[in-house]
């Protein structure tokens, strides 16, 4: 069987509402209770989609340094590192991004960029693009999903066209903003978890369109749930949900990332919304010294009580899907 013939019946595209008839209010109390994907599709973000473009941000966004991922891979992979950080003026950045290829370069004239702005400290301090980026954010009408004490960052994201970047998941809800080009996202139910083959909270697997099958046999059993993002569309990425997104154009965008849950529950060190929650970073330690206890036993019997408490945990902490 191919990859085509494996995939191409588990596809579902994510549903989508226009603006006009779902306000923010009517969001919250409709389609964020269901924790599931949904784009909103022609929300008025304000002057920044006539605005903004690649000449636009080049020409307001300032000379100051910013570190972006540089490749000459269509297809950034997080875990094998197939980019490099660089760091460029701001407008420098844009006009780079916004161009197939580029007299001055650091790899190669078609190389791509990837900006995912960060605080000024990242080790301590959040992406606020309000505050980062004052001239820009007076452009935009962010939506309002979330009590704003539950907000965690608000990120800008530019890239190059024909970029991919790695399907990962973050521990915070999430709204996908886009401004210009075109996007395709891909996602990824939790409850795929174990096809995908993770590592930390990044898949393994770069090509989801062409995947290894005989590496990743489990991959040919996922949903995708699949969407195309024009300029005012917003998508709804709830949290532990899997996303992979690919820049058809030349892309600009804004995530907003808020706490769907008490504030205890989250690391306060986590500055990317992307370390687990608490007690799964508590029950990960647990499981590494069961498995490390384990390892005191023969492989018979070490694989017959690993078996043991795999089931246990499958029945007393999975979750049945709604039909």
């Amino acid at each position: 069987m191919s990859s085509d013939q494996a995939i191409k019946p588990l596809v579902q595209q994510v549903p989508k509402t226009s603006a006009t008839l779902l306000n923010d209010r009517a969001f919250i109390q409709d389609i964020y209770p269901h924790r599931k994907p949904h784009v909103v599709s022609g929300y008025n973000l304000g002057p920044c989609i006539q605005k903004w473009n690649g000449n636009y941000l080049a020409s307001v966004g300032g000379q100051e340094m910013v570190k972006l991922h540089v490749s000459t891979h269509q297809k950034m992979d997080f875990i094998t590192k197939n980019f490099s950080y660089k760091s460029l003026p701001f407008s420098e950045f844009v006009t780079r991004a916004s161009a197939d290829t580029n007299e001055n370069y650091f790899y190669q004239p078609d190389e791509k960029y990837y900006l995912r702005s960060i605080g000024n400290d990242p080790r301590k301090e959040i992406a606020n693009f309000t505050q980062q980026f004052p001239t820009l954010a007076a452009d935009i009408n962010l939506p309002q999903y979330y009590e704003s004490s539950a907000f965690f960052s608000s990120v800008l994201r530019i890239s190059s066209g024909n970029l991919h970047i790695w399907t990962h998941y973050d521990v915070m809800d999430n709204a996908l903003i886009q401004i210009c080009g075109r996007k395709r996202v891909v996602l990824f139910s939790p409850q795929d978890a174990s096809n995908l083959y993770l590592q930390g909270d990044k898949s393994l697997i770069v090509d989801i369109d062409n995947p290894d099958l005989e590496k990743y046999p489990k991959f040919s059993s996922v949903t995708r749930y699949e969407c195309i993002l024009e300029p005012g569309d917003i998508l709804f990425i709830p949290a532990m949900w899997f996303h992979n997104c690919a820049a058809l154009d030349f892309s600009i965008g804004i995530n907003v990332f808020w706490k769907h849950l008490e504030q205890s529950f989250y690391d306060t060190r986590d500055t990317y919304g992307n370390k687990d929650l608490l007690p799964a970073s508590r029950a990960n330690q647990i499981l590494d010294r069961a498995i490390k206890a384990l390892d005191e036993l023969p492989n018979d019997y070490k694989d017959f009580y690993a078996r043991r408490l795999v089931s246990k945990i499958q029945t007393l902490c999975f979750h049945k899907p709604e039909s």
